[in-house]
This record gives C-alpha cells, structure tokens and sequence, in this order.
C-alpha cells in the first residue's frame, strides 16, 4: 500500500522538489524505473496507466528508421549534478537481431542536474521479415553507484484506469514489440455477409485495399485509428473517391484485383465481389 501511495505522487514529488526545495526534502530510495504510459487519445496522457511494453508498428509510423524514446524516471531527491545508470538488452525477451533489426543501445545514460527523467533512444530499423512475424526487443535497467532499481514488483495505480491495465509487473524492464504487419484498423466500414459478399461502405479488410487507399487518395494507415482522425464525413469521402478510382482504372483495362482474383470492392462499383471468386473478363 505504500509503494502505491507512493507511484501515485510521484508526479507533485517532482515538481515540489523542483519548484520548493527549501520546503521538503524527499528521502526516498534513489533509484531508476520505465516509466512508459499508453492509453486511449480520448484521455489526458498524463492519465495513462503504466506499461511493461510498447508496440513499433512500423505500417502506422511509416518509416525505415526510427528513434524511438522509453521514458525513465527516478525516484529519490532530485540532486544538482549529473547521475548515471545503465540499460542493457534483456536476451531474455528479445528476438530481434542486433544491426539488423536495431542498432547498437546505448548503454549509459545521464539523469541531467535537477530533472526527474529522460528518454533513452533506441534506434529500430523496418525490415522484411516484420511483414511475416513480430520481433522483440527486451530492455533492462542496470543498478550503479548512483541508483537502484525503484520497483521491481510494479502495482498498478488505481487512478490511472483509463486503457489497458497491467496490475503488476517489473519496472526494470521493458519490451519493445516490433511489427510491419496491416491488421484492420479501428475504423473500417464494410466486412462480409454470411455468403462472403462484400458489403458495407468498404467491403471486407484487405492490405491490397489499403495500399490501394494509401497509394491512390493520399491517405494513411495511421488516420484509421480512431474516429477522431477518421470521422463519418471523412470516410464517406474515401468511399466516393475511391469508387470513381476503381471505375475508371477498371474501364482503362486495369481493373485492380485482390490476392483471390475478385475485383476490388467499394460500395457504388457496378460489381459485386464475392471471396474466393475470381473476376473473368
């Protein structure tokens, strides 16, 4: 109970040790912890429960390299000179391969003078294989002269509710979870019937359909995530547009196809499209 009270000031603990110092004095163990939030973009960030990983969807980011930030924090006073601890890969979790799928971490790291945290960077890379199957990539943090490991034994905090809730966990590490693969967003329009006819205003998922969308009408796969960046009036949009694409590459003798062979489906085409069923000239 009191390592909960405790996670759950630390946010007023800093800022009254940076703002009111001569006031109070913290006395608590000096130490370092992944202090990674995620949740739902309808709530406060600062709001977001604690996670023991984070997921690299490469197909969202889109882009070949990226620097991607893990936020560590500390615990303990907050001191006027620089402090040093350590990361390192945890071979326990992970199966990404170094050069590969990332580069080289940087082992050492500075809390700087009078903060509470800073990002370590980790440098990941877009490969082929992430298409086919997820990779992992495992972080530990490593106790040094000037910290120890903070909460080993992690307890969710029972404000922060708002997503996915990970009640307990070990605070020294964190798993970075690699992919390329395009599963179906959050907002999509259209599925099958039950005699697997498209239907709806986009049909079924597809990754053709998607690059399609990509490709031709300048959208991204990232817009797709939530009604906020995809409203009613958007996709609705998409559909016409995408519609009088299909038409016209079709008519040009370039109809596009799925991976079965059927037409391309949107609702307002000329055509039906059932899976499985090839388009015949």
């Amino acid at each position: 109970m009191k390592r909960k009270i405790l996670i759950a000031f630390l946010p007023l603990l800093a800022c009254l040790w940076s703002c009111q110092k001569d006031i109070m004095e913290y006395q608590g163990s000096e130490g370092v912890y992944f202090a990674v939030q995620s949740g739902s973009a309808s709530f406060d960030a600062r709001n977001w429960p604690y996670q023991p990983d984070s997921e690299v969807e490469f197909v969202r980011i889109n882009k070949d390299v990226v620097d991607f930030p893990v936020k560590v924090m500390i615990t303990g006073p907050v001191k006027n000179y620089d402090r040093t601890f350590r990361v390192e890969v945890n071979p326990d979790s992970t199966t990404a391969v170094p050069n590969v799928h990332y580069d080289p971490i940087k082992e050492e790291w500075s809390i700087p003078a009078n903060a509470v945290s800073i990002n370590v960077v980790v440098r990941l890379k877009r490969t082929a294989d992430l298409k086919v199957s997820g990779k992992t990539l495992g972080l530990r943090l490593v106790p040094t002269k000037d910290f120890s490991l903070s909460f080993p034994e992690w307890d969710a905090i029972p404000s922060l509710q708002q997503g996915r809730i990970v009640k307990e966990f070990d605070a020294s590490l964190h798993t970075l979870r690699l992919g390329d693969i395009m599963v179906k967003p959050a907002v999509w329009v259209g599925s099958l019937t039950a005699a697997n006819q498209e239907t709806g205003s986009w049909g079924a998922f597809t990754q053709r359909k998607m690059e399609f969308l990509i490709k031709y009408l300048g959208v991204t796969y990232a817009e797709f995530a939530s009604a906020e960046t995809m409203p009613q009036v958007r996709w609705e949009l998409i559909r016409a547009d995408a519609v009088a694409v299909l038409i016209r590459l079709k008519e040009e003798g370039q109809p596009l196809l799925e991976e079965d062979g059927r037409l391309m489906w949107m609702s307002g085409v000329p055509w039906t499209s059932t899976l499985g069923v090839p388009y015949v000239k």
